[in-house]
């Protein structure tokens, strides 16, 4: 075996500790190696200079929590790493109680910059993580959120122009009660809350680009005042100068076939200007689910000659109001619109669903003859492009899910609700398909002081960002409710009925023939507010007598009941079944089916697998037998 040399150890020494010192920088793993982001989008709408983040992400759990953070960052070792692809939820199939009440998994990803040039500044941006996220870049800490289903971006601070970086996620799936939509464990240690609390990256992230001048907030808002009126368009940016020292710019852009023209402005450095424009659009051409027109909308700042960025948008010409007795109306149109629940799950995926399966999801609900889909949370974006392109309404809701009252009295949690309302908004408000803002589900059904307050304060918030829309509260639909003052401030109230299905509280709803007289107190109740069906379904997974909860035939006689019952109500606003697609929910659930498939909520109209339920053709054959949009007596419509 060969000596060294005393003279050569010195040299030898210094070499390796700067190997390792170059490794402990950089995050260089030879085992993994950095792939520069795709230079693609999921969806359209949004600012010029995003690229996907796919490709290869390693993957690791942290079950007990060790703060591994620091020791990943420079970890140059695959070993223990699983390979993935992002979007990605870690949980999908294990319906274990440790896996709805969540643990924590972190993401690793090597990757280069697509640009090199000093001037330009980055920032990631992540479309949704369940729940807490904290990130570091190159070992040093970039930012954390807390909240899913709404993309947050944190800044590329310290990112290598032209070497490797190493982005490092930390995502806790450990929900709280003081959370969206909350956890807890009930009288029997099941753990509780809407829908499958699946970990993980659940949608895609991007590496966002920003030349000079960064578009922080864009909004495009059209105003009609009537069916048939003239209409006006509002656009309203504001642009931050990211770098030191004042830049002068010029803001252009075009709505459809108009030119606009928002001057030049001089922002100086680290600074945001607010930018405005009007225009009148006379004779517009109306967005709604028989015709949803579109207009193409594009925006771009230049400095000098050379053009900083663009944002492009699809934008959409209606007007929706709720009466003075109480009607919704679209485009001076009463509505009467048929809708379906539905969650972004499937079975090989979880919650980590792809385009594909948004496409789907949308033709179904089309197939079906539904013009409005709801959930309890934001949608991913491409799902709002594609209800914008194919005329379907959005109900958009925050997960504001079933909070309890001694819960919702803590500032700190109704500080949140107040942030998940207006990251919402912010977010969606150009998409014409949201017909209004909901600010929650199935809070307590006889809401005192504290729920009071967070409606008024709610209400007042939503108003304040976007006036041209409704707000509604989806409550669950007891007789022992009601007349509620503290639902005054609301323009929309939501009744989520199951008569016939779950007995509620002391058998209250168990005798579904109680139902048109329900629905009729509700309208006593509230005679200047919408109301709307926001829930009702059965569970179905087998053949059986009618007469037998679960079966196909006593679903298709459920559907065909309430909706019977739906129907002679000429004031009803609309009706939304619960839901088009199956989902898992929590462990033990049953959801009143006396043979279920827990974790699975089968109410649905389709399977998991895919399968249309008899009762799909049942409701089909209902909603297209429905005029869902009617003009007032004495009124013709646009």
């Amino acid at each position: 075996m060969p000596v060294l040399k005393p003279r050569r150890m010195p040299r030898l020494l210094l070499a390796l500790f700067a190997l390792f010192a170059f490794i402990a920088l950089t995050g260089a793993a030879p085992a993994e190696a950095a792939q520069k982001p795709t230079n693609r989008t999921l969806y359209a709408d949004g600012p010029s200079g995003r690229f996907l983040l796919d490709g290869t992400w390693l993957f690791r759990l942290d079950k007990e929590d060790a703060g591994l953070g620091q020791r990943f960052q420079h970890q140059t070792s695959t070993t223990g790493w699983s390979p993935v692809q992002v979007p990605h939820a870690w949980n999908v199939g294990d319906h274990s109680v440790e896996s709805m009440q969540g643990t924590i998994g972190w993401y690793r990803r090597d990757f280069t910059l697509p640009e090199a040039r000093a001037a330009l500044r980055w920032m990631v941006r992540f479309e949704s993580v369940n729940y807490r996220t904290r990130a570091w870049l190159n070992g040093r800490p970039i930012g954390r959120n807390k909240g899913a289903y709404i993309p947050f971006e944190l800044p590329l601070s310290g990112a290598k122009r032209t070497g490797t970086n190493r982005l490092v996620v930390r995502v806790d799936s450990r929900r709280l009660i003081t959370d969206f939509p909350p956890s807890g464990l009930n009288s029997s240690g099941t753990p509780t809350g809407g829908w499958w609390n699946y970990g993980g990256l659940l949608r895609e992230v991007y590496v966002r680009r920003i030349d000079t001048v960064d578009f922080k907030k864009v909004v495009v808002r059209p105003n009609l005042p009537c069916g048939t009126c003239d209409a006006t368009v509002d656009v309203r940016l504001s642009l931050k100068n990211v770098l030191p020292g004042t830049r002068r710019v010029r803001v252009v852009g075009r709505f459809g076939g108009r030119r606009l023209n928002l001057g030049t402005h001089a922002i100086g450095g680290g600074a945001i200007k607010g930018v405005a424009t009007r225009i009148a659009l006379p004779d517009p051409k109306l967005w709604s689910p028989s015709s949803p027109y579109l207009y193409p909308v594009q925006l771009e700042v230049y400095e000098g000659g050379r053009r900083l960025g663009r944002y492009d948008l699809k934008s959409g010409v209606r007007s929706v109001k709720v009466s003075g007795d109480g009607r919704l109306v679209l485009n001076g149109q009463f509505t009467n619109f048929r809708g379906v629940g539905y969650h972004e799950d499937t079975r090989e995926k979880g919650f980590a669903i792809g385009n594909d399966d948004r496409e789907w999801l949308v033709n179904e609900v089309k197939a079906l003859g539904a013009t409005l889909m709801r959930t309890h949370y934001p949608p991913h974006p491409y799902l709002h492009e594609l209800a914008d392109r194919l005329g379907v309404l959005i109900w958009s809701e925050i997960p504001v899910y079933s909070n309890k009252t001694h819960v919702l009295k803590q500032r700190t949690v109704r500080v949140l609700a107040a942030k998940e309302l207006k990251r919402n908004i912010e977010t969606n408000q150009n998409h014409p398909s949201v017909m209004l803002w909901s600010i929650g589900n199935e809070l307590s059904s006889k809401p005192g002081p504290v729920q009071g307050y967070y409606i008024r304060r709610a209400v007042s918030q939503a108003k304040a960002l976007d006036p041209t829309r409704p707000v509604g509260l989806a409550v669950a639909g007891y007789p022992s409710a009601g007349c509620q003052p503290e639902y005054e401030p609301l323009d929309v109230i939501g009744v989520n009925e199951y008569f016939g299905w779950y007995p509620g509280p002391n058998g209250q709803i168990f005798d579904r023939t109680r139902l048109s007289s329900y629905l009729d107190g509700v309208r006593a109740c509230y005679p200047d507010k919408a109301v709307v069906v926001s829930e009702f379904g059965a569970e179905a997974n087998r053949e059986g007598p009618v007469e037998e909860k679960g079966t196909w035939l006593h679903q298709q006689d459920f559907v065909n009941y309430h909706l019977g019952v739906h129907g002679s109500k000429p004031w009803l606003s609309g009706s939304i079944y619960w839901a088009i697609n199956e989902f898992r929910v929590r462990p033990a659930w049953d959801g009143g089916n006396p043979r279920p498939s827990p974790p699975i909520h089968q109410k649905a109209l389709v399977s998991y697998d895919r399968v249309r339920k008899p009762a799909w053709f049942d409701v089909q054959k209902l909603f297209n037998g429905t005029q869902q949009f009617v003009a007032p007596p004495g009124r013709a419509g646009r």
